[in-house]
């Protein structure tokens, strides 16, 4: 088959898994019509050229689901789940699963079955204009797709110095209490949280 055959049957697949996601509450009921509408009309949105584009956080528990794993962001200053651009890629789980393992060292992470796709969350990020290895990057949005896994706290860890300058594990409410972000704390991590909370209850 040919690359660009394949990178078609991957973003059909990855398009498929959206249009299934159940969401959760109305933010992800309102951001999956704006990813998909990305998705249909911008086949450049795999690019992080374009405005608005793919990308993917994991976001990582213990097998007890007490823990999460975080790392600390050196572009936006605060504690903060682990993820990265699509950057051409249309298997965002595997990128997920890479970016897990460049920003902290962690290669054994396994993928929480969610439904269609492995999907936990979308979620449509504003990320403000920064400097990045010496050159301004402009404000722009992440359409992003959330990956659970699960991943041994023994496991070694370790820093990505320049994207990250601390890795470690906290109770799962000190996801809240070490963010600076307030959008992300309140919206995105309560949200994970509490979508874990009721995967557990429902076991």
């Amino acid at each position: 088959m040919a690359p660009t055959s394949e990178k078609a049957r991957k973003a059909q697949q990855l398009r498929d898994a959206i249009t299934q996601f159940e969401p959760f509450n109305e933010q992800e009921t309102a951001d999956k019509q704006v990813i998909l509408r990305a998705l249909a009309e911008d086949p450049g949105c795999f690019e992080r050229n374009a405005q608005a584009h793919m990308a993917c956080s994991i976001w990582v528990v213990d097998p007890t689901r007490a823990q999460t794993l975080l790392v600390y962001h050196n572009i936006y200053d605060s504690w903060s789940w682990i993820g990265g651009h699509a950057d051409g890629e249309r298997d965002l789980q595997a990128v997920a699963l890479r970016e897990l393992s460049e920003e902290t060292g962690v290669e054994g992470a396994h993928i929480v079955p969610c439904g269609p796709g492995n999907i936990y969350s979308i979620e449509v990020l504003t990320v403000n204009g920064h400097e990045k290895r010496g050159k301004f990057v402009s404000s722009h949005l992440h359409l992003n797709v959330t990956y659970l896994a699960i991943a041994d706290p023994e496991e070694p860890i370790r820093v990505k110095p320049d994207e990250n300058s601390g890795v470690r594990w906290v109770p799962m409410e000190d996801a809240i209490a070490l963010s600076t972000e307030p959008w992300i704390r309140e919206r995105i991590y309560r949200k994970l949280i509490d979508k874990l909370k009721a995967m557990t209850a429902n076991v």
